[in-house]
């Protein structure tokens, strides 16, 4: 017997859409026989899962609180992924977003109104998030270096960079020694909606990002050219789109929107920069999932980033009520996302077994 994998012309409308389903109920399947493993009950573990993240308005707020940066770096990979530019940085492109909203807001201009101080944040994340997505972008498009090891090492050195600062030069001096940045002036943080952490303004912005992202991959020359280089780069060159212009752009928008994520937490959140893992705790990892769940489509990336907003938050929930540790979500991630790429490869190639002639 021998195996033969052909790559599928035209997937099916009903595998394109049942194959992340069955791969997710897969996944569940397997993740329930580690809780058995760990004498739970699949079924009390799920159903704890669930109330702790959509049965009570505190769960349901704090889902969509976490919700948020995984939507804005999901948006962003899903642009990365469609032109076959494997952004694994997103985790370091959201705390340098996070780094250069807090120098404008406590170094550059901490006295200016909100009007002014909010939308510099902002466009001082995207900046920061885009340069971080440009080095390995610029690094594979020139010296055709693997960007999946760049940009992973680029996280790192975001991290370290970040605990440099919040332990160093920039430690608040009002923080009792803690790493922590000074608070922000209350002009450079973001509104909430009442009784929740909810930072409606990026909230909006999230979804405006998706949608107009989704157009942007539809119905324009730049997405046009970003499809065809992801299904086929060398037909994209014959066709003279320039391949250096694409990784480029692609980094650069990927990056940028995940430094937007970063602005959000610390100017929404946390009213400062702490150290790396208070500001993310995996969102640019668990993003990659998210955006590939969600097929690569920007619109699709909204419910997804809700599911793992819940998983995350019904995470906490049964640490809690049942004892289980910490790294539980991490399985939850990595099976998941096991499972949505095997989908994504038989959805993409036929494999059949054939018996070898004699």
């Amino acid at each position: 017997m021998r195996v033969r994998i052909e790559k599928r012309l035209l997937p099916s409308r009903w595998m394109t859409l049942s194959v992340p389903i069955l791969s997710l109920a897969l996944a569940l399947l397997v993740i329930a026989f580690v809780f058995w493993g760990y004498g739970v009950s699949p079924l009390l573990a799920y159903k704890r899962i669930f109330l702790g993240a959509f049965g009570s308005l505190y769960g349901l707020s704090e889902t969509i609180v976490k919700a948020i940066p995984l939507m804005i770096c999901g948006v962003g990979l899903a642009i990365a992924f469609k032109a076959l530019v494997w952004n694994i940085g997103a985790e370091g492109q959201l705390l340098m977003g996070a780094v250069a909203a807090t120098w404008v807001a406590l170094y550059v201009i901490p006295d200016a109104p909100a009007a002014v101080l909010l939308p510099c944040m902002f466009m001082a994340g995207f900046l920061g998030g885009a340069i971080w997505g440009f080095i390995p972008g610029i690094l594979k498009a020139k010296l055709k270096a693997n960007e999946v090891i760049t940009s992973l090492m680029m996280v790192y050195i975001a991290s370290e960079l970040v605990n440099y600062l919040v332990y160093g030069p920039w430690k608040g001096a009002e923080e009792w020694g803690f790493p922590y940045t000074s608070k922000f002036p209350s002009s450079a943080q973001l509104p909430r909606l009442l009784g929740t952490r909810i930072h409606y303004p990026t909230l909006i912005l999230a979804l405006l990002l998706a949608v107009l992202v989704y157009v942007l991959m539809m119905r324009t020359k730049l997405g046009y050219e970003i499809r065809v280089t992801g299904e086929n780069p060398e037909a994209a060159r014959y066709a003279g789109m320039s391949y250096f212009k694409t990784v480029v752009l692609v980094m650069l928008i990927s990056g940028g929107l995940a430094g937007l994520a970063g602005v959000g937490e610390v100017a929404g959140i946390h009213y400062r920069l702490r150290y790396p893992q208070g500001i993310s705790p995996g969102y640019g990892f668990t993003a990659i999932i998210v955006a590939w769940l969600g097929r690569l489509n920007p619109l699709a990336v909204i419910p997804t980033s809700l599911l793992f907003g819940g998983l995350l938050v019904g995470g906490d929930a049964i640490q809690v009520a049942l004892g289980l540790p910490v790294a539980t979500i991490n399985i939850f991630n990595g099976v998941i996302l096991f499972f949505v790429l095997g989908g994504e490869l038989l959805t993409r190639y036929r494999i059949t077994l054939e018996r070898r002639e004699k």
